[in-house]
């Protein structure tokens, strides 16, 4: 019988357990852990606590480790959720101090702001790769064969092994890196800051591996993982060709490898980058949330509502959506366009655009649906773009915002909707399309990252690409009209688009498969 494959999931996401989840990240751990281990691996996940321990079931207390950090002994005490599914089950283990919680109970990533961009969370995500290395030597975690570090809030433990004394041997233990989102670089001094590689461990001396390219007075931490990492991965096919050019956003609208590009050159030369797509789950009882105007806009309220009692006072984006909601239940439309994700400019910045005629994007796709449907966006994020989709909610009628999330509500947004509408500037992999085209509702999507890798044109969905930012806006507002012809014009080449999207499949499986082959073995 072959030996179990032992890994170590090193993140700062974790879906599996209540709140410790914001973005993509946690959505991969939580699914793809599970699907290793019905590939017959052992796998554990750690994360900070980030001071939720009391509001978790079946915690229990599995050791402590001391970490020089700062020029001073850290205590950091080791735990392991015990409810985690057995025998056979993921482990997940949780690592908790007062500087690891500090920003408050939940808080995951904190805003620093333009002065010190990831000053709080690097030296916090420092700290926790410490002491990661410490409980891989010190055998907190047993045997492990692999360890697989996941975006840059990981890649100080990479740093560790490779030129910290004390940790030289975990360079006996193959590691892994995965980019999520390579916009995101975890830029820090090397020194002259209280965050920053001297402060935290003033005796390691590292190499110009780690230092920025643009500023190399400053350590790259996502720089650090692609250097130092056995492999390199990236969460889909296309996302991996895409960030091996230079980014090129004002000129051409194109995002790349973000001054990263000779670095991802040099390791895919080398036979260590592999793009493998994420995957999806696809329950055998799954049954699409399909829900009518009325019955949907009864939800939208409910929910609305509920964020409302959270606060003292209405927020706008709440008061205008209730009235919008109010009007979507009393009018007879016909088509449903949905969005679910963070309002981020990678998200929404094509719809900001102006087109030739000087309209906005969002505005042009707005008039052009008119009385005949609606729109809703389902998120939150940046303030200044939020405040862009609700003065887009007071000026049309069809359009409602809701800011805020709800897996209830997205879940019913998926099966209920018609278009799904997904024009990302740039995309690593994305689930939301996957989401949608579970349930059946095709999507129209930027021809970018993991959205060109699952979205067929006019087979299982509608994409659209361009050149220029601009081209990307017009062929956006060209396509989306194409796809409400076909609703309404083409209802068999339309059916044929909602069963290919709803039997197209990205199972986890597939992907594990490659990460046994790919990124564990040799």
């Amino acid at each position: 019988m072959t030996r179990r494959l032992k890994i170590l999931m090193v993140a700062a996401e974790n879906d599996a357990l209540p709140g410790f989840k914001v973005g993509g990240i946690g959505d991969v751990i939580r699914d793809v852990s599970p699907a290793l281990v019905q590939a017959g691996c052992e796998v554990q996940v750690v994360t900070p606590a980030y001071g939720l321990l009391p509001g978790l079931q079946g915690v229990r207390k599995t050791g402590s480790v001391n970490v020089m950090f700062r020029a001073r002994q850290e205590a950091v005490d080791v735990y392991e959720v015990d409810n985690s599914p057995a025998p056979g089950g993921v482990v997940h283990r949780l690592l908790e101090s007062p500087e690891l919680s500090r920003a408050g109970p939940g808080q995951i990533y904190c805003d620093d702001g333009p002065d010190a961009p990831f000053a709080t969370d690097a030296s916090r995500f420092a700290l926790f790769c410490g002491a990661v290395a410490e409980c891989v030597k010190q055998g907190h975690f047993g045997a492990i064969d692999v360890i697989h570090c996941h975006d840059w809030h990981a890649t100080m433990l990479l740093v560790l092994r490779r030129y910290h004394p004390q940790y030289r041997a975990l360079q006996s233990i193959p590691c892994v890196f995965t980019i999520h989102n390579l916009a995101l670089q975890g830029i820090r001094p090397l020194r002259g800051d209280d965050s920053s590689l001297a402060a935290w461990f003033p005796k390691l001396s590292v190499d110009r591996n780690v230092a920025d390219t643009r500023w190399p007075n400053c350590i790259n931490l996502m720089r650090a993982g692609i250097k130092l990492a056995d492999k390199v991965h990236t969460v889909s096919p296309t996302y991996a060709r895409e960030i091996q050019r230079p980014s090129a956003v004002a000129e051409l609208g194109y995002y790349g490898g973000e001054g990263l590009e000779k670095d991802l050159q040099e390791v895919d030369a080398r036979g260590r980058l592999f793009g493998i797509l994420n995957g999806c789950d696809y329950p055998q009882q799954f049954a699409a949330v399909r829900m009518r105007r009325p019955q949907l806009a009864q939800l939208l309220r409910q929910e609305l509502w509920q964020w409302i009692g959270k606060d003292s006072s209405v927020a706008s984006a709440h008061y205008v959506a209730d009235q919008r909601i109010g009007q979507f239940r009393d009018r007879n439309r016909q088509v449903l366009i949905t969005s679910v994700g963070r309002v981020t400019g990678q998200k929404v910045r094509l719809l900001q655009r102006a087109l030739p005629d000087g309209r906005m994007v969002l505005d042009a796709l707005l008039e052009c649906l008119g009385k005949q449907g609606s729109y809703l966006f389902l998120g939150s994020g940046d303030r200044e773009l939020e405040q862009f989709l609700l003065a887009a909610s007071v000026r049309h009628e069809n359009f409602i915002f809701l800011r805020g999330y709800s897996d209830t509500l997205a879940q019913a947004l998926y099966g209920s909707g018609h278009l799904f509408l997904m024009p990302s500037s740039f995309e690593p992999c994305g689930i939301s399309q996957m989401l949608a085209m579970r349930a059946g509702q095709p999507c129209l999507v930027h021809r970018v990252g993991g959205l060109s890798d699952t979205v067929q044109h006019e087979y299982n969905g509608f994409s659209f690409a361009g050149d220029t930012a601009e081209e990307q806006a017009q062929q956006l507002l060209v396509n989306f009209k194409k796809a409400l012809r076909c609703k309404q014009r083409q209802p068999e080449t339309w059916n044929a688009i909602c069963r290919a999207a709803a039997e197209s499949r990205f199972r986890w499986e597939d992907s594990v498969g490659h990460y046994l082959t790919d990124l564990y073995a040799g």
